[in-house]
């Protein structure tokens, strides 16, 4: 048995009005169902080993905090962000959450090195999508500090 830290993971909890409108759009997105942590006021879905979406009716979400639950379509508290391997993957991440009832709230962004669009879930929530040029990155960066 290992001492060894468990690899840190992201867990992003959105409160929702439609649950199972909700799981079906991030499931059509790409996002995989896990039923080990779901009961009818809550739903994890998991886009990678280390990224998980916390679905949680607004009853369950007001549970964990004092807070007023804000109307996203309206405000926005945060902007998620999901890399993608290339740019066709950026392009088919946002089409599948098109296809699904998602809107595109913001014009996709093309950098050269870096390739970006976004949707609005169900509930307004925005989330980023995008691909880097690493090596394109770095070296545009450099070019600007000298």
């Amino acid at each position: 048995m290992s001492n060894a830290p468990a690899p840190k993971m992201i867990f992003v909890n959105l409160p929702v009005t439609d649950l199972p409108a909700s799981i079906a759009f991030y499931e059509a997105v790409g996002a995989v169902r896990n039923n080990d942590f779901a009961d009818d006021s809550a739903q994890m879905l998991s886009f990678s080993e280390s990224i998980h979406v916390m679905l949680l009716t607004h009853e369950r979400f007001t549970s964990f905090t004092p807070r007023k639950i804000p109307d996203a379509h309206e405000t926005a508290q945060v902007l998620l962000a999901l890399s993608e391997a290339s740019r066709a993957d950026v392009d088919a991440t946002a089409d599948k959450a098109l296809a699904a009832g998602g809107t595109e709230p913001n014009p996709r962004q093309d950098h050269g090195f870096m390739y970006g669009r976004n949707f609005a879930d169900l509930d307004g929530h925005i989330w980023e999508v995008a691909w880097m040029d690493m090596e394109a990155a770095l070296a545009a960066n450099k070019e600007a500090a000298a």
